[in-house]
């Protein structure tokens, strides 16, 4: 889940955010078939014994907790092209790293969860102690970031180039 507090800009392409933007107005249009859903189980009788009923107010529940995240992650959005620029970590780029002690590179996107929803890349947060770490690390750079267990690991920037949408 993303949070948005008031000093915190997700940055999203703007083909990210019309496809957000698209699924809000889905969600806001589908409002009364919800509630029509809820009002024909309630008619069927007792609520307590009512699944159909419980089910349809799950629903709406989950539809209107995904309402708000989306206004909120929209509200706050800084819509902008993909950075077009290799070599520098930032958001919407995908960055090939080395862990110290770790023979292996791993690949992800730099970006928010909404950013890279529909992709089969890992995504990671701007935000996390990993992406703080690496924003502005030009290729080549060592950076480091403490785990969660209070130790510290270093991680080299292999090389960083735009995300390009499949």
């Amino acid at each position: 889940m993303v949070t948005v507090s008031e000093n915190q800009v997700t940055w999203l392409t703007q083909e990210a955010y019309d496809r957000l933007k698209h699924e809000l107005d889905e969600l806001i249009e589908n409002r009364p078939v919800i509630a029509a859903e809820i009002n024909a189980r309630r008619e069927e009788g007792d609520l307590r014994e009512n699944g159909g009923y419980h089910a349809a107010r799950e629903e709406q529940g989950k539809q209107e907790a995904r309402i708000r995240q989306l206004q909120e992650l929209l509200r706050a959005a800084k819509v902008g092209e993909a950075p077009t620029t290799n070599g520098i970590a930032a958001p919407g780029m995908v960055l090939t790293v080395r862990y110290e002690g770790d023979d292996e590179t791993e690949e992800f996107l730099l970006a928010t969860r909404e950013e890279g929803a529909h992709g089969a890349m890992e995504v990671y947060s701007p935000n996390s102690p990993l992406g703080k770490a690496l924003l502005g690390a030009k290729d080549g750079d060592t950076r480091e970031y403490e785990l969660p267990n209070g130790n510290s690991q270093k991680v080299t920037l292999i090389k960083a180039v735009p995300y390009k949408a499949a």
